[in-house]
């Protein structure tokens, strides 16, 4: 018999949210040891301006940034604005960053080592804008995190989450494998975790344009996507055979390519009363 719902307003998303997560078993990394090769692999699409062309700041604006990483994101902004804080549960990833902010010359930069659904606004204080860049798709407690977000931003409240294009060759290299397939929630969750919050928030999709391109097989398979960490020497085989299988060589560059491995970002917005 089908259940009947009176209320689809009173349907529980961060729950949904949270048993889909629970599901998904490798959701968690080691940033620690992702933090050197990050800033590498962060640079493989034109994601970083998509983002840019979609922030309204101000010179004088403060900024969090929840899920600073090594500052591919947070040096660039810190140049745009007043300051920034950013946030990040990384030990190796706020080191890097600190570094890279000495080595640029850029003061302006705060950061706090802590998990993101640990931040409240007692410890971080009232920011003009927060930015949570690719770093809210594995929270488990995310209505209590974005309630502190909502609370912090003076402004605006940018999100960025997976596009539902966004893991297409990973996906189809679980189904090589014969492995089922565990999705992180959809932005459509979030979507209806803000909107009975009393938050109508934006949505939109970046343009991503460029796919990515890599000098050898080997640095495909350590693209960060396909966790290597998580595969034992069989699967790394299959997955060395799977690249060879589905990548091709750009005539122009020499580089090793496939039109399908292209990043999908869906940004979730919106402006403070």
């Amino acid at each position: 018999m089908k259940q009947c719902i009176e209320n689809p307003n009173e349907l529980k998303w961060d729950e949904f949210w949270a048993s889909e997560l629970e599901q998904k078993k490798d959701r968690g990394k080691d940033w620690d040891k992702a933090a050197e090769g990050f800033h590498k692999r962060a640079k493989k699409d034109d994601y970083h301006d998509a983002l840019f062309s979609k922030l309204m700041l101000d010179e004088n604006d403060s900024l969090l940034d929840l899920g600073c990483g090594e500052g591919s994101i947070t040096l660039p902004l810190a140049l745009k604005v007043r300051k920034v804080t950013g946030v990040d549960s990384s030990t190796k990833m706020i080191e890097l960053l600190n570094q890279r902010a000495e080595n640029k010359g850029i003061d302006n930069v705060k950061t706090i080592l802590k998990p993101l659904e640990d931040i409240t606004y007692e410890e971080v204080e009232a920011h003009d804008v927060v930015l949570a860049s690719r770093s809210l798709n594995g929270i488990i407690p995310i209505k209590k995190t974005l309630e502190e977000i909502n609370k912090i931003a003076n402004k605006y409240v940018f999100i960025t989450l997976f596009g539902p294009e966004n893991w297409k060759i990973e996906g189809e290299f679980n189904e090589y494998l014969g492995r089922e397939n565990k999705h992180f929630p959809g932005h459509n969750y979030l979507f209806n975790i803000l909107f009975n919050m009393g938050i109508y928030a934006n949505v939109e999709r970046l343009d991503i344009k460029a796919y990515r391109e890599y000098d050898s097989i080997e640095e495909a398979m350590d693209n960060g996507k396909f966790r290597l960490d998580l595969l034992n020497y069989e699967e790394k085989a299959k997955l060395k055979e799977y690249l060879e299988k589905i990548l091709s060589k750009n005539p122009e560059t020499g580089k090793l390519y496939n039109k399908k491995d292209k990043a999908d970002w869906i940004l979730i917005w919106w402006k403070k009363e």
